[in-house]
């Protein structure tokens, strides 16, 4: 056996021991980090080759491993932009020069210039709303952006879909031909009306008069007019010229044993073709409105599939619809699914980017980065990007944070237990400079 050999063998243990002190070091250090992820060392023995009456010490080799894999707690925050997963998964960020990393770290915070920046300056990406990403992107991150909140501000939406419910009287009286508001005639007789407001093109609020009329047993017709193109708050509404008139007509059947709606059809307008609804599919009314001058023309769909005929009086529901007018955003609110929707000060909302979610086969794999933040290694494989809840992804925690899946008391034992086995690898280090003493000393 060789003295020196026993003494590189001591030094290989301590060595061993100092890689394992410092990633405790790192760990302990980053404990309260979001979303950080803890490092350990794993060793294996290096074995040299030995002659028959002769053992040769070799040493031990030290592997860092890091449990990226595993979920820290969830600690809930007051900030909406404080994101959290629950599950598998990592927010795409990206750094000042535009490359994309994978983190946990979902501390983000609008700065000055809009965009969504966590703590380690990296900034939150995704895809832009409405864009039809798809469902799965392997080994790419093509048309993902820097989710920019200001790009939003002071931006009207028009208003093309919506839903606007009511309860009409099963036991009201049928109107007769010719006096029905869709004749469009002073005199109509109206049963029924409630208004619905809507956004033109350029965020300017319009309001919709609707008009419920009993033709027949279960049997109504719905009329929408644009409520500024009476000329005297009521019919005939011919404010403006007939080809700008808004004015779409349907034709509603209900069940007689459900009291809901069976069917709609529409029957023609002065504006808009006909069109027919299949029984138990789209019961909505969608008319045309020219008046702003834009193209194409704003065309609206209102649901009516929750409409009833029930033995109450008119009770109309409440009528939801997109579009918003010129408003400054206050907030934004991040869905589970990744949603992320501008909130105005006017309490108006526009879903404005969905935030995709990145793993790999091989989490623990990843190369750790500056920041908190990894890049995918042939080791980890390749990176395949998704939406929150969607496949084996997790869900989007909005007003909280992942915290660090540091323990510290199992931190502190292995300190411990380092600091003892590099000591005892000092004393086999002390032991065989003593006995190469004695050898030095045999010459005297």
């Amino acid at each position: 056996m060789s003295i020196f050999g026993t003494m590189k063998t001591a030094v290989s243990g301590m060595n061993a021991q100092a890689n394992r002190l410092g990633t405790v070091g790192d760990n302990i250090a980053n404990s309260s980090t979001v979303g950080y992820k803890r490092s350990s060392t794993a060793f294996s023995t290096l074995v040299l080759p030995s002659t028959q009456g002769s053992y040769s010490s070799g040493g031990v080799e030290t592997n860092v491993r890091y449990s990226i894999a595993d979920q820290g707690g969830i600690q809930y925050t007051t900030s909406s932009t404080d994101l959290a997963i629950q599950g598998e998964g990592f927010f795409i960020v990206s750094d000042p020069n535009g490359t994309p990393y994978l983190t946990r770290a979902g501390a983000f915070v609008k700065d000055a210039t809009g965009f969504l920046k966590n703590t380690a300056g990296f900034n939150l990406m995704g895809y832009p709303y409405g864009t039809n990403p798809p469902a799965a992107v392997v080994n790419g991150f093509n048309g993902l952006e820097e989710i920019n909140i200001n790009d939003f501000g002071m931006v009207s939406s028009p208003s093309t879909a919506g839903s606007f419910p009511a309860n009409l009287e099963k036991g009201a009286a049928i109107v007769p031909a010719g006096s029905k508001p869709s004749d469009n005639v002073a005199g109509s007789v109206i049963t029924n009306k409630s208004s619905l407001t809507a956004y033109d093109h350029a965020g300017a609020k319009v309001l919709y008069d609707f008009y419920y009329t009993k033709t027949a047993n279960n049997q109504w017709e719905v009329t929408v007019y644009r409520q500024d193109q009476s000329t005297n708050g009521g019919f005939p509404y011919v404010g403006v010229p007939a080809a700008n008139l808004v004015k779409q007509t349907a034709n509603l059947v209900f069940d007689p044993n459900t009291n809901k709606l069976q069917a709609g059809n529409y029957v023609p307008g002065s504006a808009g073709p006909p069109v027919v609804l299949p029984t138990g599919s789209d019961k909505s009314i969608t008319f045309t409105d020219l008046t702003d001058g834009a193209t194409p023309a704003q065309s609206i769909a209102i649901d009516l599939s929750d409409m009833t005929q029930f033995a109450t009086a008119f009770t109309p529901g409440k009528g939801i619809i997109d579009g918003n007018a010129p408003s400054p955003i206050t907030d934004v609110e991040i869905g589970g699914d990744g949603l992320v929707t501008a909130v105005y000060q006017d309490g108006g909302r526009r879903p404005i980017y969905q935030v995709a979610l990145a793993t790999v086969p091989s989490i623990d794999n990843l190369l750790p980065q500056n920041g908190n933040v990894y890049l995918p290694t042939n080791d980890s494989g390749v990176v395949t990007i998704g939406f929150p809840q969607a496949g084996a992804f997790g869900q989007i925690y909005s007003g909280a944070l992942e915290s660090s899946n540091v323990d510290i008391a199992s931190e502190l034992t292995e300190m411990i237990e380092s600091q003892r086995v590099y000591t005892a690898n000092s004393k086999v280090f002390q032991t065989g400079s003593d006995l190469m003493d004695v050898l030095i000393n045999l010459k005297r």
